[in-house]
């Protein structure tokens, strides 16, 4: 007669925490698609005009013949619920690409600089236009908002860079302190045009500063949103690269992954994306900070499933920070651009005390 080994020494079942994670993720991944549908249908009935669910499905179906809801519809929410889509995934992408760039959560477009350097590209656009800039201007026509925010987002990126690694290593402390000389130099440059500007440029620029997609519209969408869906086709690409990169560039380097190229098209896809997402609604932080961080303790660090996850994060997020910057103070409508800093500036407090418990 065999012997039975007694339960405790049997073998348990096999158990596969990667597995897990990955599905987890996927479920995750999945989840937050009907939820941006549907805050992208709350973003379309939301505002002065009060309309169902039903009523703008049959408008967008065409079997509703209404002018007026027609064009609340088509050239106002709809063109808004687009663009808040965009500009939330951009953000949260290149959110999320540059922190495993620089091998840090704490990394953020706006926050080191990104956002500020395509702000200052934007507004000498908007302010020196049609006089010492109009030579280079005036033959890009729509495309030299997005292109100036571009290169200003792509200098600021790339400076912040290299002020902060030194021998393979990115310094913490180097890469805050040098988004914040970055943001008050091009905060005292882009304060200097706006003392240059006219009644008419200063009121646009008050109310872009601030971030709002007031002002959203088909054309200047249409463009920017070019720019931005070429950069986050490419980022889902070099999702592996990011996971070697968090090991460090050497152990990157040792498995195979170009580290030079790969952190230049970081840098170039960030700028890219953060860059038409600032000319298509201003200055709108830390959601590049908050989504990335809140899915990474959902779902892992593993860029496969974080970068898609959050840019279906990001566009819910804004989406949903739309329709209540639209009636927290109805009639009147509240800069996105402070919404989401009040959200992302009680969030950043608590992930610093975070990290520096975590040291302590």
């Amino acid at each position: 007669m065999s012997a039975v080994a007694p339960e405790w020494v049997r073998p348990g079942p096999t158990v596969n925490p990667e597995g897990s994670r990955s599905a987890r993720a996927r479920l995750v991944t999945l989840a937050l698609i009907p939820a941006v549908i549907l805050a992208a249908m709350l973003g379309l009935t939301t505002g002065a005009v009060a309309m169902t669910p039903w009523d703008v499905l049959r408008i967008l179906t065409g079997q509703l013949d209404d002018p007026f809801l027609h064009e609340v519809i088509f050239n106002l929410r709809l063109p808004r619920v687009l663009v808040a889509i965009t500009v939330g995934a951009a953000l949260a992408m290149s959110g999320v690409a540059l922190q495993g760039l620089f091998r840090n959560p704490l990394a953020d477009p706006g926050l080191i600089g990104v956002s500020a350097g395509a702000a200052l590209g934007a507004v000498a656009v908007i302010v020196l236009g049609t006089t010492v800039l109009a030579p280079l201007v005036l033959p890009l026509g729509v495309l030299a908002l997005p292109l100036a925010a571009f290169a200003g987002g792509l200098a600021t990126t790339w400076l912040v860079y290299r002020l902060a690694s030194r021998g393979g290593h990115t310094s913490v402390a180097t890469l805050l302190l040098g988004g914040i000389a970055i943001n008050a130099i091009a905060g005292a440059a882009t304060g200097m045009l706006v003392y240059m500007a006219d009644d008419q440029q200063l009121r646009t620029l008050t109310f872009w500063n601030m971030g709002s997609l007031a002002h959203a519209g088909w054309t200047l969408w249409a463009v920017s949103a070019g720019f931005v869906m070429l950069a986050l086709a490419a980022l889902p690409f070099i999702a592996r690269a990011l996971n070697g990169l968090m090991l460090g560039e050497s152990v990157a380097t040792h498995l195979g992954f170009p580290v030079h190229r790969i952190k230049t098209l970081v840098v170039i896809t960030a700028a890219l994306a953060v860059g038409a997402s600032v000319a298509i609604a201003g200055i709108i932080g830390f959601v590049g900070l908050v989504v990335p961080h809140l899915l990474r303790l959902t779902i892992g660090p593993d860029h496969r499933y974080l970068l898609p996850a959050s840019a279906l994060g990001g566009a819910l997020l804004l989406l949903l920070a739309d329709a209540l910057a639209r009636v927290i103070v109805s009639p009147a409508e509240l800069p996105i651009g402070l919404l989401t800093a009040l959200l992302g500036g009680p969030f950043f407090l608590w992930l610093l005390m975070r990290q520096q418990g975590r040291l302590g």
